[in-house]
């Protein structure tokens, strides 16, 4: 799962949403520069990460990829199903999805401070493309998928899976539906 599902996992917790956004932004287990708090976010989303790459749907979804986007078929599936999160945010939470983006990007900005460098830049580009947002439409996935091709430089342009996304659309919806049930179960969300 991307950063939305990362941070709706988080449960309203303004800790765990700190660590569970800069965990990808750390490498290795020291993290003595945050609070216990902060750190259980990060463990939570390496948890979150782990469930997600273990669980059977989200393998099967990945599949779907192989042809054209193998190597890269779980990132596509990471952001595909925080498309489906956002568009049917009201499914899973009772705030809107603009307001959820609200208040995360406000706690996000009020803990500037602390966050890696890396976080904070990436931080100003979520916050400048609210990308949260942006996930609730094509669009938008696109729009990320095109930027994040850029950033891995690998000359792959992730943003033409938006072809197999769609052909593949309502399977895909049902596995995404089956994994963030068992997460939001597992997370007592």
């Amino acid at each position: 799962m991307n950063y939305l599902a990362h941070a709706f996992l988080s449960n309203n917790n303004t800790d765990l949403l700190i660590g569970n956004f800069i965990a990808d932004h750390l490498r290795g287990n020291n993290f003595d520069n945050y609070s216990s708090e902060v750190k259980n976010g990060i463990i939570l989303h390496r948890n979150i990460d782990t469930f997600t790459d273990n669980h059977p749907n989200f393998k099967l979804a990945k599949r779907i990829f192989y042809d054209g986007f193998e190597k890269h078929s779980g990132i596509l599936i990471d952001i595909y199903f925080d498309y489906f999160l956002a568009k049917n945010f009201n499914h899973y939470s009772s705030v809107s999805l603009e307001e959820f983006c609200k208040n995360t990007y406000n706690i996000y900005q009020q803990h500037q401070a602390i966050l890696p460098k890396t976080s904070a830049n990436f931080l100003n580009y979520v916050m400048q493309n609210n990308i949260y947002q942006a996930y609730s439409n094509l669009q938008g996935i696109e729009k990320v998928l095109f930027h994040l091709s850029h950033r891995i430089k690998h000359n792959i342009w992730l943003n033409q899976s938006v072809i197999i996304f769609k052909n593949n659309e309502q399977e895909l919806y049902q596995h995404f539906k089956i994994l963030f049930s068992d997460a939001i179960n597992k997370f007592n969300v």
